[in-house]
């Protein structure tokens, strides 16, 4: 095991834009940092955002990565490609490592955000980046407006959902991933009464020239411009929950005001922390965590 350097005063977990916002800070700051990162920012799945405060034509996910990357190395912030695979804290510094190198400091910012689940459909990914499946409908529900939109969720939550992108459009129809919860009458005079159009799980999604096929059991495929699957998110918060840090029932770690965690000099910013998960948001925590960090740490005079 090698020392990729000597100690650092914070270490970053995550380059998206919560990471990326707070190594800008901190080197502004005239502090000695590195960014580990494995290439895997959530930001990377945005076919083009209307959302992100700036950018009033749009932006593409991976073009306002490389904007935030270029602002941050332009203040000389270093960022490693990398994955950290354990995090351990030894008389109050943080150790992070690959399995081949490691980084020490005495603070870090946990910026490592949570992984989408996708519905079971070939080309995915592509679907996603045409904009036919989309992931979030605080974003870019609004770019779906007037389309025909589809929601793919538990029983139990896909009216909610549903009823929200009604805010968007009319043509709103629910996929009922499976039956839990009580679907009982007073279910459906609601979904009647907010004008959804109820539909099983679909035994296969596929893309078509009309965007999202969805093919049943039985009965005759249905098309829909928008896809937005509500199957929930894997929150990449075990590094900091091995270290002992309190989370929600869903993975999501417990902050101060700070941005501070339970455990003593770990910060968690982004996704991560449990509240919207928006970019706006993500790089607010980054101010209130680097800002953090910095008064923490003795002054540092030129």
């Amino acid at each position: 095991m090698t020392h990729a350097d000597d100690l650092h005063d914070c270490l970053i977990i995550g380059a998206g834009p919560a990471g990326l916002t707070a190594a800008t800070y901190l080197a502004r700051f005239r502090r000695r940092i590195v960014v580990l990162d494995d290439g895997h920012s959530r930001a990377r799945w945005i076919p083009a955002s209307h959302n992100c405060p700036g950018f009033p034509f749009g932006v593409a996910g991976n073009a306002l990565l490389a904007r935030y990357r270029a602002h941050a190395q332009e203040y000389g912030a270093p960022i490693t490609q990398t994955r950290v695979k354990t995090l351990l804290r030894r008389d109050a510094v943080f150790v992070a490592s690959d399995g081949q190198r490691e980084w020490r400091a005495p603070h870090l910012i946990l910026a490592t955000g949570v992984v989408d689940r996708v519905p079971d459909m070939a080309n995915v990914e592509d679907a996603i980046h045409r904009g036919v499946v989309r992931l979030c409908a605080v974003c870019d529900g609004y770019e779906a407006r007037d389309e025909v939109i589809g929601v793919l969720a538990p029983a139990a939550v896909v009216l909610d959902h549903a009823e929200y992108l009604r805010t968007f459009s009319r043509r709103v129809v629910a996929l009922m991933m499976d039956r839990s919860g009580a679907v009982d009458s007073a279910w459906r005079e609601r979904a009647e009464r907010i004008g959804i159009a109820v539909y099983p799980a679909p035994m296969r999604l596929s893309l078509s020239d009309k965007g999202c096929r969805a093919d049943f059991a039985h009965g005759e495929p249905l098309y829909l411009d928008t896809l937005y699957p509500v199957l929930g998110a894997d929150v990449q918060s075990g590094l900091a929950r091995a270290l002992g840090a309190r989370f929600n029932d869903v993975g999501e770690l417990h902050v101060d005001k700070r941005m501070h965690t339970s455990v003593d000099g770990l910060y968690a910013i982004g996704d991560v922390v449990s509240g919207l998960n928006q970019i706006s948001v993500a790089v607010g925590h980054a101010a209130i965590a680097a800002s953090a960090v910095h008064q923490r740490l003795p002054p540092n005079p030129c």
